[in-house]
């Protein structure tokens, strides 16, 4: 039997690794296909160790040569009657997984989240698949099992007066002349390879060395206007209030000709009128700041910031698993993706709404 070869990118197999970990049977027994074919084990050996048909072996890999990593793992959508999982029960399912773990338990898995939604009947008694679940995350762009999501300690009336606030402006039609813009900062740390990389070759990833060099750390403020497509990345060298009061510049710059620029951030001490003063002196930083109508998400709900979407299709897209050497490649790339992503106007699609939020949370 001819011996098929793949080569998987770094990034397949991490992601691999983190698949085996949570995922289903089927897509574990599909990761170790192609763990073994990577490391050059024989099909026939393969199929002895991991128990499964040659003919699966070679489906997997013709899948994954064909069409990619996600394809290679997971099923197609199956014909059929769909799953009948409306917007007000998504939401549901979203709340909860932003919310903390239950006791017990440190973070959310796709088999503790199904689990829940049949404890808390949060889709009256349907059921749900594992699949479903996942792309449900995935369309959020949620991955509770890498990290504890945002969590509500206690939803005071402040904390709803300024969730409800901030959905409001979500809500509100779009309209040109009164852009809503989402404000966030993402530290981005420095590293410079320590020793040449080998170039890649036909069926071969580049070859980087595990050595590195520290060199510092950037900031990048992230703005995004989620209903027109329009980011506005700028990288600085910190996030002091000065390089803020120049970001809130240059937005204003984008969107001179606007009645009134509608900005949605986080309570920040720098995201304030007093940046403004230190980049532009008072006079000039209080007549800036007039131009802002400015909503702040309440503490400890940054979920609420659209811009946390943007900045995690920036790190993604821009930044990967690669090493950024220096503040200059990483203004280079920057300005690169943000050519790219708005020539492509990529919009945030944004569901969750006052009444969901009553809904979920509970109150009136």
């Amino acid at each position: 039997m001819k011996q098929i070869e793949i080569n998987l990118h770094h990034t397949h197999l991490k992601k691999i690794q983190e698949l085996l970990k949570y995922e289903e049977p089927r897509v574990i027994r599909r990761c170790n296909i192609l763990s073994c074919l990577h490391a050059e084990m024989q099909t026939s050996l393969i199929s002895q160790v991991l128990h499964v048909d040659p003919k699966t072996i070679r489906n997997t890999a013709l899948h994954f040569m064909e069409h990619g990593l996600d394809a290679a793992l997971f099923d197609d959508n199956r014909s059929g009657r769909p799953i009948d999982i409306d917007d007000r029960e998504r939401s549901r399912i979203i709340a909860m997984v932003c919310a903390n773990p239950p006791s017990g338990a440190y973070r959310w898995t796709l088999d503790l989240i199904l689990e829940e939604i049949k404890n808390q009947n949060i889709l009256d008694g349907k059921s749900v698949s594992r699949e479903t679940v996942r792309l449900i995350l995935h369309d959020h762009d949620l991955k509770p099992w890498r990290e504890k999501m945002w969590s509500i300690e206690q939803l005071t009336d402040e904390y709803i007066e300024r969730m409800e606030d901030v959905l409001e402006v979500y809500e509100r039609p779009y309209d040109p002349e009164q852009p809503v813009i989402c404000v966030d900062e993402k530290p981005v740390a420095l590293f410079a390879d320590s020793r040449d990389r080998h170039p890649a070759e036909p069926g071969k990833p580049t070859k980087i060395d595990y050595e590195y060099e520290r060199n510092g750390s950037a900031n990048v403020f992230c703005g995004v206007e989620p209903k027109a497509g329009v980011y506005l990345n700028k990288v600085t060298e910190t996030r002091d209030g000065w390089e803020f009061g120049s970001f809130l510049s240059d937005i204003y710059r984008q969107y001179e000709g606007a009645k009134k620029i509608i900005l949605v951030m986080d309570n920040l001490s720098t995201h304030s009128e007093n940046s403004l003063h230190e980049f532009l002196g008072k006079a000039d930083g209080e007549r800036l700041w007039k131009e802002f109508e400015v909503h702040y998400t309440p503490k400890h709900a940054s979920w609420l910031n659209q811009a946390e979407i943007a900045i995690g299709m920036y790190s993604r897209q821009c930044l990967g698993d690669g090493r950024v050497k220096n503040i200059d490649n990483l203004n280079r790339i920057t300005n690169s993706w943000n050519a790219r992503i708005n020539k492509k106007g990529t919009k945030i699609q944004w569901r969750f709404t006052r009444s969901k939020a009553r809904l979920s949370f509970g109150y009136t």
